[in-house]
């Protein structure tokens, strides 16, 4: 069965029927996302060779696009989703790679920390662990992921930001009771707080430093494609956030929600 009759047959027979229910209630739309995952949707821009469907960002906007006329609230999950796998894609490990083509790990992006311009966000290195203290704001499927995306200052890199998969079952990682972000009601968008957070090095996503040029290249494209598909209405908090804020430096608002991007970028 190709990915398209799949699609069609979850959207139809899962995610339709329920989306008034999941708006009304704002509750997260754990059936969907599991029902995405067993048809191979999760894993569709994943590499054939790992199992998924090898698609591209035009493919995920299409399934993205077809979701929002049903149900906004599973296609922002999914639009985050599929923007932190392009992350994942590019430079994370085999083994994650090949769950979220099995359809069994959702991603999420973590990457604006507080109000725009705030500092505080902090990483170590000692040995092989590295500490991340951090309050990500606007975190899509808060509490509900497997993973995050998540922007930390340099360790050792004189600028930038480094990108990290953290893992959403670490201790002393939490999320709202309620959740607090702008996003659709029942999308789990809230605050996601480490405090702090101990992850293996090996968790870094690319080179020390070159985050900022991974949310460019990668993450930002994504976004956009798949906003493109939806409508500007429906865009992601973390370019919302970027695009409205007056004081980001030319040619790096889309960025301005993550203050180390930005500061590096001034």
């Amino acid at each position: 069965m190709s990915y398209r009759n799949a699609f069609s047959r979850v959207l139809s027979d899962v995610i339709a029927p329920r989306a008034e229910r999941t708006g009304r209630e704002g509750s997260f739309p754990r059936g969907a996302v599991t029902a995405l995952g067993e048809a191979g949707l999760l894993g569709l821009t994943v590499s054939a060779g790992l199992g998924g469907g090898g698609r591209g960002p035009a493919e995920a906007a299409e399934v993205v696009a077809r979701i929002a006329g049903s149900c906004p609230v599973t296609a922002a999950v999914l639009q985050s989703h599929y923007a932190a796998v392009a992350v994942i894609e590019a430079c994370g490990s085999a083994w994650v790679r090949g769950e979220i083509a099995a359809g069994r790990h959702l991603s999420s992006l973590a990457l604006a920390d507080g109000a725009y311009g705030a500092v505080g966000a902090t990483a170590t290195r000692t040995g092989e662990v590295v500490t991340l203290s951090a309050r990500k704001r606007e975190v899509v499927a808060a509490g509900e992921a497997d993973s995050y995306v998540w922007s930390s200052p340099p360790l050792a890199a004189a600028d930038g930001l480094t990108l990290w998969l953290v893992p959403a079952h670490a201790p002393d990682l939490f999320v709202p009771a309620r959740p607090d972000g702008a996003g659709p009601h029942g999308s789990a968008t809230s605050t996601v707080l480490a405090d702090p957070v101990l992850v293996p090095a090996d968790a870094m996503l690319g080179e020390d430093g070159a985050g900022h040029d991974v949310v460019l290249r990668t993450v930002l494209p994504w976004l956009l494609e798949l906003r493109d598909a939806v409508g500007a209405a429906a865009v992601h908090p973390s370019v919302a956030a970027a695009e409205s804020a007056p004081s980001a430096p030319a040619g790096a608002a889309q960025l301005s929600a993550v203050a180390p991007a930005a500061t590096a970028l001034r």
